[in-house]
């Protein structure tokens, strides 16, 4: 086993080495193959390949994600598409630019740009006005052939409930970087104290240098994603936890997948999907977690085996 792979690739080896398969990780340890007797099966990426090549498409695609969710009635946050200018203007059309500035007209509390497909929360930016969306849409496009464009919410909670078959496998909630006022220090203070300084590049001036309440938490930055800092806090059997699974399996419904993670969010006091992720990615939470992730993957692996065949 390399040193530095991936704990999705060490699951797939463990899995595999219990159960007499043989196991090809390729270079880089983006395409694993796998074989049993005469059976070859492989996983990519994070894709463990239990999914439809639709489903999996429809779950890549954030726009085509919002589009089918609202189809279905399942309360989403909305992601609206434009492709790449570059595409050329019979492909694109003439007013993609205007159309971006009356979105960011409508939502005065203004947008979030992103890539169209990807993940872990790289070069997401949260605009207010045409400067800013003009700088986000060019450093998207710079790489991206399409972006999305969502009306910014304040997100009160956001959790991650993870499916096999409709069958929520972990739930956990994200719990973004946070420090409690002492009623003396700013939180630019209080931030370099706690060596949390790295979170602070998206607060303006006024927010860093304010002097915290005593006992007041402040937030660090709005993102939930755990490679900007979260936290992944298992989900206890309650309300909450029902409510999120409930949403997340009719997500996972609507789309028809079999295999993903489901990003479900509170803003107005109001829970919505956010994304599907047809690749399951638990790096972050295995390091916390490590035998609940490697019980996740053996689960989906199983189904991918079959059970019955296994234990022949």
């Amino acid at each position: 086993m390399a040193s530095g792979e991936r704990i999705f690739v060490r699951a797939v080896r463990r899995y595999c080495a219990r159960h007499d398969i043989a196991v090809d990780v390729r270079p880089g340890g983006w395409l694993i193959a796998m074989r049993r007797g005469e059976r070859r099966h492989f996983a990519f990426g994070y894709d463990i390949g239990l999914n439809s090549a639709i489903a999996h498409r429809l779950a890549n695609d954030k726009s085509a994600t919002a589009e089918v969710l609202a189809l279905g009635g399942v309360p989403c946050i909305a992601h609206h598409l434009f492709l790449n200018p570059s595409l050329g203007e019979h492909v694109v059309g003439a007013a993609w630019h205007e159309a971006m500035l009356a979105l960011l007209a409508q939502n005065p509390q203004g947008v979030v740009v992103k890539p169209n497909e990807g993940t872990s929360g790289r070069a997401v930016f949260k605009v207010t006005g045409r400067d800013e969306l003009d700088r986000a849409v060019g450093e998207v496009f710079s790489f991206s052939l399409g972006l999305v464009i969502s009306p910014y919410v304040e997100i009160e909670e956001e959790i991650r409930v993870v499916l096999l078959d409709r069958t929520p496998l972990i739930v956990y909630r994200k719990e973004r970087p946070s420090l409690v006022g002492d009623g003396v220090h700013s939180l630019r203070e209080l931030a370099n104290a706690a060596g949390q300084a790295k979170h602070l590049g998206e607060l303006d001036a006024g927010a860093l240098d304010a002097v915290v309440p005593k006992g007041e938490r402040r937030n660090l930055t709005w993102r939930h994603n755990l490679d900007a800092g979260a936290r992944p806090v298992l989900v206890d059997d309650d309300e909450v936890r029902s409510a999120c699974v409930k949403l997340a399996i009719d997500a996972a419904s609507a789309i028809g997948i079999a295999f993903a993670s489901i990003d479900v969010v509170r803003a107005d006091g109001a829970w919505q999907v956010l994304e599907i992720n047809s690749g399951v990615m638990m790096e972050a939470l295995a390091k916390l977690y490590p035998e609940l992730v490697q019980a996740t993957y053996d689960a989906a692996l199983d189904r991918v085996f079959g059970e019955s065949e296994l234990n022949e």
